[in-house]
């Protein structure tokens, strides 16, 4: 899939549009759930699968594109940077 057509599909899911508050904090339950195995609780561990970690690892992924958009960003150039960045980061 290319990022644009992962974008037109999160919009026809109907996800109304975020400001940056609110997208840090949708972010933040997202990311806090994958935690949770860094914690290793317990009454975690029973939903600790490869299909959970995928569902969240691809949360993170899907909703980040349409964050960027929301806030006016295009995801392609957004992931560019990101790019960029760690290639000089890692020199």
């Amino acid at each position: 899939m290319e990022i644009k057509q992962l974008l037109s599909e999160a919009r026809s899911i109907g996800w109304p549009k975020c400001n940056l508050e609110q997208i840090i904090i949708r972010m933040g339950k997202v990311f806090g759930d994958i935690c949770r195995w860094a914690r290793n609780e317990k009454k975690d561990q029973s939903i600790h699968n490869d299909e959970e970690l995928k569902k969240e690892l691809g949360n993170i992924i899907f909703s980040t594109i349409r964050w960027c958009d929301d806030l006016g960003y295009d995801p392609e150039e957004c992931i560019q940077i990101a790019i960029d960045c760690q290639k000089r980061f890692k020199k």
